[in-house]
């Protein structure tokens, strides 16, 4: 038997393409090693709480999860996050500092926060502000770290308290290594029209007054669980390890567990080292560039106290952890504030993000470390009702310096082999707007090709 198209990885990418080829009326078999498919989407409850073990939203300026959203029938269940509350805290010198109000990630719009703001000495302030007085390069500038860029801009000490724990927050990586060009492509075309990143910011429109305001993140009320279940019946489903794929006569042969399955179509959609030795008998030279791809581990741990013995009321939406300053904790956020109908009345709810040094602990110390820099940090000594801890080997895919060029040529060489597709956050976003967008744009092209057969017969 001969399939039409086969989707290897079952997370949200895999799972997108399945939904739009069984749209198009293209019955895909979904290959997914782990037991259950949703990759690092998974929801559970304790104590009548809402738990993400993995991502909690997505930005709702993407358009691609909320356009799937819709058309599986949940846009009803659909809220934003409480931008009102949406006060973030940076640790410095062991206490929590709220973000000043104007940034743009991090570039700062307003003078007066800035001014005001105890996140930044003096000199930094006045060298932040020099930016407004630079002006657009000339030619176009070579790909560079996200580091080497914000320190031309803004300095070192806008890197350490503000664009390194945001970015650590958001890709768990290093500035120094992070390619400016994939990771802040935005900023970069502002450097290229106004020179300062200050004033492109500040040049950009702004919405309408009687538009409604998009909320930064959105989720499902019952968790990001529930897309997955949607999603689900959209495939065939089949549990196993795919070792190798080969050309065949029929388009190609995908070997799994030991026996060959027949497919004219693959799309490939898991992480990038996990298809680098998938693809070694297709093309070395693709196999070799998708194996550079590097990823990083996190760990997250959800605790939640009881209301009535909880030391002290949370404000906004928690607080990063920058480099400098970082033992375990990357950050936390204060569940209950930042979406309603995530943490039971009775019940606060912290998640903790820990990273890969986390790996080395059990559970238990988990939980104890977690606990000896909150009390550190914010005082709080009340002992946890419950806790959940997921861990995520090599699960964020890391944008380096050189990415833009590497997946050109992974396009290019994509082009010479026709009916194999990539999807994942390995190459254009790591976000689930991106996964979809991805899988979505591998079924397209599947369904474009199945049109020109039936035109051709």
């Amino acid at each position: 038997m001969t399939h039409r198209a086969l989707v290897i990885g079952g997370g949200i990418s895999g799972l997108s393409s399945a939904y739009y080829l069984n749209k198009s009326g293209i019955r895909a078999t979904l290959i997914e090693k782990a037991p259950r498919v949703g990759g690092v989407i998974q929801t559970s409850t304790q104590h009548g709480c809402v738990l993400e073990s993995g991502p909690d939203g997505f930005m709702a300026a993407k358009p691609w999860a909320m356009e799937l959203i819709r058309e599986l029938g949940l846009a009803d269940q659909v809220m934003g996050s409480n931008d009102h509350s949406r006060v973030t805290y940076i640790i410095k010198n062991g206490e929590m500092v709220p973000l000043p109000d104007g940034l743009m990630m991090m570039v700062p719009t307003k003078i007066m926060p800035l001014v005001a703001t105890k996140l930044f000495s003096w000199p930094a302030k006045i060298r932040m502000g020099f930016d407004l007085l630079r002006r657009p390069p000339k030619g176009t500038l070579p790909d560079r770290s996200v580091y080497d860029f914000l320190l031309d801009h803004y300095g070192r000490e806008c890197i350490d308290y503000l664009a390194e724990p945001l970015l650590s927050g958001i890709y768990g990586g290093d500035p120094r290594e992070m390619s400016v060009n994939s990771v802040l492509t935005r900023f970069v075309d502002i450097e290229r029209k106004y020179g300062s990143l200050t004033r492109g910011v500040l040049a950009a429109p702004k919405p309408p007054k009687s538009s409604k305001p998009v909320p930064f993140l959105s989720t499902l009320k019952n968790g990001l669980g529930e897309l997955i279940e949607k999603l689900t019946p959209s495939a065939d489903i089949v549990q196993g390890t795919v070792e190798t794929i080969e050309r065949s006569s029929a388009g190609f042969r995908v070997r799994l567990d030991g026996s060959w399955m027949e497919a004219e179509h693959v799309v490939l959609a898991t992480t990038a080292f996990d298809a680098e030795p998938m693809l070694h008998s297709i093309d070395g030279e693709l196999a070799a560039l998708v194996g550079t791809i590097p990823y990083t581990s996190s760990i997250t741990l959800s605790l939640g106290f009881n209301k009535a013995t909880f030391d002290r009321p949370l404000n906004g939406h928690g607080f990063l952890v920058p480099k400098l300053e970082r033992k375990y904790l990357m950050g936390c956020t204060f569940v209950g504030n930042k979406f309603d109908h995530r943490a039971a009345d009775d019940i606060e709810l912290i998640r903790c993000f820990i990273g890969g040094n986390g790996f080395s602990l059990h559970d238990e110390q988990l939980v104890e470390v977690a606990r000896e820099e909150l009390r550190a940090i914010m005082g709080i000594r009340a002992e946890p009702v419950f806790h959940s801890i997921a861990r995520w080997r090599n699960s964020m895919a890391q944008y380096t310096v050189g990415h833009q060029n590497r997946i050109q040529r992974v396009d290019a060489i994509l082009e010479a082999i026709p009916g194999l597709y990539l999807a994942g956050n390995g190459y254009r976003g790591i976000g689930i707007p991106d996964c979809v967008k991805t899988g979505k744009e591998a079924a397209a092209r599947i369904a474009a090709a199945k049109t020109t057969e039936l035109r051709l017969a």
